[in-house]
């Protein structure tokens, strides 16, 4: 069965500092285009990932992401670069706004203490994300999550291959059915052409040669004539219900096949030189462009 290039997937890895959170969002791609959208992940273990994402999803374009959640009891770093830029500052605003110096040392301390008590509040000053959160100990652990995630994105996309096969085939087999009531008009498209021209011959009230006049009736409706287009997309059209039946990853091939049909249309709409050939013609293209759009995203 086939599989869109639509998913997403998701999965935890429970560490002893915390949870870390995978996710994994797919979209329909002409190759396999990895994106790696976290800096927890180690650069030793992005390569590895890489390889998993590009074994397990094929194609398609790949946003993958890592979320950190500290535990109650994880250790805390201070970022003592920012701390003193944030102290530096403050000190310098109060100093300013109050006019106010300490009388002593004793009284400078307090007053810094305080400080500091209050810039250990600030955003990042107590950082977390310094400490390295994917290790060589924890790894096994960040592994198995990474495949349950791939796998819940493939699940994702089979249960949408499921509904993309479903409207593409019967699309597929709405043209071939288009097909027999072009076929169905072929005979009175012809007569009516030979009308046409014996109607214009009478009218210009000129003799001709019968023999010679046949001639050039017959060599006229020959290039009407669409059998071999009639029989081309007949071909196409099984070919493409075959591919999407026998192959895993299709899309590219079906891609190719719908071109084909496309020529096979369009032609018979050159030809047809009857209106009601030309309605059913305008049908078929408008199913085979909901096909192109949907076999985009076939995997």
């Amino acid at each position: 069965m086939i599989k869109s290039m639509t998913g997403y997937g998701k999965a935890e890895a429970i560490l002893q500092t915390g949870k870390l959170t995978i996710e994994i969002k797919t979209l329909n791609g002409k190759n396999s285009d990895a994106n790696i959208k976290t800096q927890l992940l180690p650069k030793d273990k992005e390569l590895l990932v890489r390889q998993k994402i590009a074994d397990s999803l094929v194609r398609g374009t790949i946003d993958f992401f890592m979320t950190w959640e500290p535990g109650a009891g994880a250790a805390k770093k201070v970022n003592p670069d920012l701390m003193k830029e944030y102290f530096n500052q403050l000190k310098e605003v109060r100093n300013n706004l109050t006019g106010y110096r300490a009388a002593n040392f004793s009284e400078q301390s307090r007053m810094d203490n305080e400080l500091l008590i209050a810039i250990m509040r600030f955003p990042d000053v107590l950082d977390t994300s310094r400490q390295d959160v994917v290790t060589d100990e924890n790894w096994p652990v960040v592994e198995k999550a990474v495949d349950e995630a791939l796998a819940a994105v493939n699940e994702y996309r089979e249960k949408e291959g499921v509904a993309l096969y479903r409207d593409v085939t019967s699309r597929v087999k709405g043209i071939l059915e288009l097909e027999d009531q072009v076929e169905a008009l072929e005979g009175e498209r012809i007569e009516a052409v030979r009308e046409k021209l014996m109607k214009n011959l009478a009218d210009l009230q000129q003799k001709v040669d019968p023999s010679r006049f046949e001639q050039e009736m017959v060599f006229y409706l020959e290039k009407l004539d669409i059998n071999e287009e009639k029989v081309r997309l007949r071909q196409h059209c099984r070919y493409f219900l075959d591919t999407i039946d026998a192959e895993e990853c299709p899309g590219k091939k079906l891609g190719f096949i719908i071109q084909e049909m496309g020529r096979e249309i369009n032609t018979t709409g050159s030809k047809a030189n009857h209106a009601g050939i030309q309605k059913i013609v305008v049908r078929m293209k408008d199913e085979l462009e909901k096909v192109r759009e949907q076999s985009m995203n076939i995997l």
